[in-house]
């Protein structure tokens, strides 16, 4: 069944109007859905909360405790929660929990006013409510497996087994299968389950998937729509996003855009690396990289984990001589320039060569040697992965 934003706005102005007040639509996650029109006088019937959720499309942390706060994932009815001025909450509210299968999907919202709604119209918006959740659970099921599609895709060997894969996603997204994509990935994500697809701003798949690196450790992939292959600006409203709604805690890549679902494999390692180059130079790349952009690390990236602990530079890498791997990385940044080097450390050049002749101490490496600048530079950049 295929559930579009109309049919949500539909249900949401029905009950706005059995309320005789605009209504707010959201998921489970407080990610907006629809919201009725607003044709109020009263500046705070617009308050702060009221007023994020329509322009960001989501709730602070803040909000969310708050309400959660009154039992609104158990109710099976309505919920009135006092205002909260200290959270942005300035006027008290109604909550409608949207279940389906005795699991709450979403929340409708609306402002508890004087006198307020009788019983019997809060008994008619529920019954609505129920009609919500049947098209939110059509939803989530359909969004299940999609992603389910999206990780075969991604995790198939190359083959008759990818080839399954890419015909079962063509399949479930239909003809927005053949169109411009960018794939995002983002990692390392520290929640149990990826955000739906509503949440992810112009996706038409999301899924988790093993990431590199420790064990059990995940990554989430977007495969995110675009109008022309030099516009990635929904790529990274969605990565951006993603990043967000993981607090921060994550760092993200984009891989070059592609028509179809083919090389689709290939993109989610191209992402990938670069959200791993993110997360290796936050400064200079992050907090969301392009394949495109992250220059030798297209290369170190597919470089075996091993190869980071060269057995030449495997003794510079511990922390006790963290300024000198940074003196040497630095040095080789700038191409061997004494002078340019001595500047972006502050330090003085006298200083500088000390450094330099304690790391070909350690090392091994004759930093006049291209083939040794070039290992011991290829290595120091690894090991940041």
């Amino acid at each position: 069944m295929a559930v579009v934003k109309g049919d949500y706005q539909e249900l949401v102005d029905e009950i706005s109007a059995l309320l005789g007040a605009p209504a707010t639509l959201e998921n489970r996650d407080f990610g907006l859905i629809a919201f009725g029109a607003h044709d109020s006088e009263d500046d705070l019937a617009m308050d702060p909360v009221r007023t994020r959720s329509i322009l960001t499309r989501k709730s602070t942390a803040a909000v969310r405790d708050w309400f959660e706060g009154f039992g609104i994932t158990r109710a099976t009815g309505p919920v009135r929660i006092p205002a909260a001025p200290d959270a942005g909450v300035l006027r008290g509210r109604i909550c409608l929990p949207v279940r389906h299968g005795g699991i709450v999907l979403g929340y409708v919202w609306l402002l508890d006013t004087e006198p307020g709604p009788s019983e019997a119209q809060l008994a008619s918006a529920m019954e609505v409510t129920g009609r919500i959740g049947a098209l939110l659970a059509d939803e989530e099921h359909a969004g299940a497996e999609v992603a389910h599609a999206f990780q075969a895709v991604l995790t198939a060997e190359r083959g008759w087994q990818r080839d399954m894969a890419v015909s079962a996603l063509a399949q479930a997204l239909g003809p927005a299968s053949e169109g411009l994509h960018a794939l995002v990935a983002t990692a390392p994500w520290p929640l149990d389950d990826p955000p739906g697809v509503r949440t992810v701003p112009g996706a038409t798949a999301v899924c988790t998937l093993p990431w590199p690196g420790p064990a059990g450790v995940s990554g989430v992939a977007a495969l995110v729509r675009l109008r022309a292959t030099d516009v990635l600006t929904p790529a990274h409203t969605a990565a951006a996003r993603l990043i967000d709604s993981a607090g921060g805690r994550v760092a993200a890549g984009i891989a070059v855009p592609r028509r179809g679902l083919g090389e689709s494999a290939e993109a989610w390692r191209e992402a990938a690396a670069a959200a791993r180059a993110a997360a290796a130079e936050p400064v200079r790349f992050g907090p969301v990289a392009e394949w495109a952009a992250i220059g030798p690390y297209r290369m170190l990236t597919a470089l075996p984990a091993e190869a980071t602990y060269d057995p030449a530079v495997r003794t510079l890498l511990a922390p006790a001589h963290t300024d000198l791997a940074r003196t040497a990385e630095v040095f080789l940044d700038c191409a061997g320039q004494a002078g340019r080097t001595a500047a972006e450390l502050a330090i003085h050049r006298q200083t500088l060569y000390y450094r330099l002749s304690r790391v070909e101490q350690l090392t091994g490496l004759d930093l006049d040697n291209g083939e040794d600048r070039l290992l011991l530079h290829m290595t120091l950049k690894a090991s940041r992965l």
